[in-house]
């Protein structure tokens, strides 16, 4: 886990954001935020936490996003009053009983806790077994920047509002809930074997989706839902979805 830390300060800095990701800032009165930023046609960019801390707000990305991340914050900032800056912090994670000063993590129960501060690392939990388990996809492994974010579960993990007003992508995001059926899209499939990541899904003749991570004889998987209605392949792997 390779995690960077930027500490967004300001009058402006929540009316900031609140115009640019997927969810309600305002949520910060409560714990933790899980969102995502968009391109305009509504595609992932990048997905990270929002944390509350008195005046100011961390923002908590994975580091291979980081650079990318703060320079687009940059160009939306404009003449707004929000000042944007690198921490020397670290995030510690368990499932655990939690330690004082430690936030929810706001995806799923299982994933625990996270505390910012001084030392880093986790308590040794399977993260990709809980992953599986619960279809939590992972920056750079099942969000990759041609995702949607509702296909990739967003909503169920707590990262999209549809009732907060714009933000970037917004359109895009609030038609695909409101007007189309999700017909491909991140799901739990069993799996007998092992395939690598990125390794496409077979349904017969005809490719059905993306394999990705795998864990107790189960694996997360991108599907067209039309075409995996019975056993797939995906290398020398079996599938079926649950």
């Amino acid at each position: 886990m390779s995690r960077s830390i930027f500490r967004i300060t300001g009058a402006d800095a929540r009316h900031f954001l609140q115009g640019l990701v997927s969810n309600n800032v305002d949520g910060l009165d409560h714990g933790v935020v899980y969102t995502a930023l968009l391109t305009p046609q509504g595609k992932y960019m990048a997905d990270f936490f929002l944390v509350p801390q008195g005046d100011a707000i961390l923002l908590d990305v994975d580091s291979s996003l980081a650079p990318m991340l703060a320079q687009r914050l940059a160009m939306y900032k404009l003449r707004a009053d929000v000042q944007i800056e690198p921490v020397p912090l670290a995030v510690r994670r368990g499932t655990g009983p939690a330690p004082e000063g430690a936030f929810a993590d706001p995806r799923h129960p299982s994933l625990g806790w996270r505390l910012y501060g001084a030392e880093g690392g986790d308590d040794g939990s399977d993260w990709d077994a809980i992953r599986v388990a619960q279809c939590i996809p992972e920056t750079g492994i099942e969000l990759t920047p041609d995702s949607f974010i509702l296909e990739a579960g967003f909503e169920r993990l707590h990262g999209v509002d549809f009732r907060k007003g714009c933000y970037v992508g917004q359109e895009v995001t609030a038609r695909m809930k409101h007007k189309t059926e999700l017909r491909k899209g991140l799901t739990t499939v069993a799996i007998t074997g092992s395939a690598p990541v990125g390794t496409p899904i077979m349904a017969g003749e005809k490719e059905a989706g993306t394999l990705f991570t795998q864990a107790g004889g189960r694996a997360i998987a991108y599907l067209r839902f039309d075409r995996a209605t019975g056993p797939m392949r995906a290398g020398d792997a079996t599938l079926t979805r649950e």
